[in-house]
């Protein structure tokens, strides 16, 4: 009997030996890896940044609050008493109404009103408004810190407008800074204390009971 050895002597041809499944399936993935590699552009965080211009929030609050966001609040302002009221007996047809989300935040009105202040504590300034349910408390942020994000969210800046949430977020701090800043600076709570005023602004609902709103227009009412 021959032998391999003795065949491939004679001139014939040495058997081939197979190669086992699970090296050539190491093989193509080591292949295929490789070439994702050449074709990947790797970028650091830095560089991602550098890929456009930096957010300013200070600059957004500056051309949005006074062309933006104060004549979209204007126009879009209901009377206070009729909101509530319409809150009270039917919430959805309110949101449907008056109302503006973003997202799935909680809905956004912009509203007007007439009442008498009180005395602001801890930066809110009451006011008793006529014809509101009873126990129904309004307070306006008369500063000197302003929170939330009513206005931005009513008068639809939407998160589209930015890259990421941190800008979203800092959008809502440059208007509330702009309004401190055009409104608040020159405001004297104390001097307004049992006046009648008039306001426009805009609130984060929460409850009917309970109206925060943060306002672009506080002034004494005849």
């Amino acid at each position: 009997m021959s032998t391999p050895a003795a065949a491939y002597a004679r001139g014939g041809q040495a058997p081939r030996r197979r190669i086992p499944a699970r090296w050539v399936a190491v093989a193509l993935a080591a292949v295929l890896l490789a070439a994702i590699g050449f074709s990947t552009h790797y970028r650091s965080a830095g560089s991602v940044a550098a890929s456009g211009p930096r957010f300013d929030p200070d600059a957004f609050g500056a051309r949005t609050y006074q062309s933006e966001v104060v004549p979209t609040i204007r126009r879009r302002a209901v009377e206070l008493p009729m909101l509530v009221k319409t809150m009270t007996t039917d919430q959805g047809a309110a949101n449907r109404r008056y109302g503006i989300r973003q997202g799935d935040g909680p809905y956004n009105f912009a509203v007007k009103g007439t009442g008498r202040a009180g005395v602001a504590k801890s930066g809110l300034m009451p006011v008793t408004v006529p014809d509101l349910p009873p126990g129904t408390r309004v307070s306006l942020q008369v500063g000197p810190a302003v929170n939330g994000t009513a206005l931005r969210d009513a008068a639809g800046i939407g998160f589209r407008r930015f890259r990421n949430q941190a800008e979203y977020a800092a959008a809502a701090t440059a208007l509330n800074n702009q309004l401190r800043e055009k409104l608040l600076k020159n405001l004297d709570p104390a001097q307004l204390n049992g006046k009648k005023i008039s306001f426009v602004g805009a609130f984060n609902f929460l409850t009917p009971s309970v109206v925060t709103i943060t306002p672009v227009s506080i002034k004494e009412a005849p």
